[in-house]
């Protein structure tokens, strides 16, 4: 499992929540990505890894914030 810092993506969930980002986290290389939707799964990664990018909430419910 690539390295995502929990703690970024425990504040990417709380702007999701509270403001008006839309953050997202490719699982391949870690890069952080905007205009994903809480709920995003597959989408491309802007450095070419794919369809990897998912959403802040999406990862959490994954498991990635653990």
């Amino acid at each position: 499992m690539p390295i995502i810092d929990p703690e970024r993506l425990l504040e990417a969930v709380q702007e999701q929540m509270f403001g008006t980002e839309n953050p997202g986290f490719c699982i391949k290389c870690g890069e952080e990505h905007d205009g994903c939707e809480p709920d995003a799964r597959n989408y491309p990664c802007d450095e070419g890894c794919g369809n990897t990018v998912f959403g802040a909430s999406e990862l959490l419910l994954m498991g990635y914030g653990s």
